[in-house]
């Protein structure tokens, strides 16, 4: 069975804590996944996550065939990690690590994932042509989504030497 990997990083301007606190709250995945996945959670989840918490979503990855997945979170250490791993799914395997790190006034949000699909060569077509440019798009999305909802924001001060306004961008977290 291939394994694949894929990493994604991106610095975010808030804290750590901040940061751990958005990710950790199983209803905001709904907020940063493609509205073409057609994501939704199966079942109310807590407000936090948990080793042990199993959660279920129904989501159309591709052609629009509808897909149950339970992930389980396997490892959490606030506010530095967190795995989950899929239960059932479209994955023969799915191992998704998050980590979180402060770097200067930033945090870096990190991913790695590691996946197979299974089914020997065919597979691998698959994954080649379909799964990973799907995952790009995904985490292209979800980078993209990000930078949107955390962007600092801007606010303007007059000059008084006659320029006119300036645009201030403010670190508020």
């Amino acid at each position: 069975m291939k394994i694949y990997r894929l990493k994604r990083e991106q610095y975010l301007p808030v804290s750590q804590e901040s940061a751990w606190r958005f990710f950790s709250q199983p209803i905001n995945l709904s907020e940063i996944t493609p509205p073409w996945l057609k994501f939704r959670p199966t079942q109310k989840a807590p407000n936090d996550i948990y080793a042990g918490l199993i959660i279920s979503y129904r989501l159309k990855p591709i052609l629009g065939v509808p897909v149950t997945w339970i992930s389980e979170i396997t490892h959490v250490r606030e506010p530095d990690y967190f795995v989950d791993e899929q239960r059932s799914g479209p994955y023969k395997f799915w191992h998704h690590q998050h980590f979180f790190k402060t770097v200067g006034s930033e945090t870096q949000v990190r991913d790695v994932v590691h996946y197979a699909i299974g089914y020997g060569l065919a597979g691998r077509l698959v994954h080649r042509f379909m799964v990973s440019p799907k995952l790009a798009d995904i985490f292209d999305y979800r980078h993209e989504k990000l930078k949107r909802m955390f962007r600092p924001p801007v606010q303007q001060k007059f000059d008084p030497n006659g320029s006119g306004m300036t645009n201030l961008t403010v670190n508020s977290d």
